[in-house]
């Protein structure tokens, strides 16, 4: 069984990182051997549809099944249509999460456990526009904040 599990790391002691599409890794783990791959994530930058390209590739890559933190509901619809198995809110390590899926500890859940765009940044005042003028507001809208 390949399952691609969402990682700050490179390696089988690496810490699971909480965001499926915006994660810095992913390896695709062999349960039977535990063989990896380690694919850096080209979609976490991504200004938005990060978990659906992320979803894409994980398919392309025959993954299985999908273990991570947190996943949104564009995400999840993704990989219910490329049969991949979503096991999220897990935490620990790489190497824990998969002795937890042999021995059958993981519960499989097909729901959105965050919104969209989760992990995606933020924070305080983004997407309120630049405020005085027409400015873009960092990216995340279209300005037009007037004072």
């Amino acid at each position: 069984m390949k399952l691609a599990i969402s990682s700050y790391g490179t390696d089988l002691n690496s810490q699971i990182d909480p965001r499926f599409g915006r994660c810095a890794y992913y390896l695709v783990v062999d349960s039977d051997n535990m063989s990896f791959e380690v694919f850096k994530n080209e979609s976490a930058t991504l200004g938005g549809g990060a978990g659906i390209q992320s979803a894409q590739f994980l398919a392309a890559k025959g993954a299985n099944a999908v273990i991570t933190g947190n996943c949104g509901p564009n995400a999840v619809e993704t990989l219910a249509a490329a049969g991949i198995e979503l096991f999220g809110g897990q935490t620990g390590t790489v190497t824990e999460a998969v002795a937890k899926y042999k021995d059958g500890r993981l519960k499989q859940g097909m729901a959105p456990n965050v919104a969209s765009h989760f992990g995606a940044g933020g924070g305080v005042g983004a997407g309120r526009g630049g405020g005085m003028g027409q400015r873009m507001g960092r990216g995340r809208g279209m300005g037009r904040g007037r004072s």
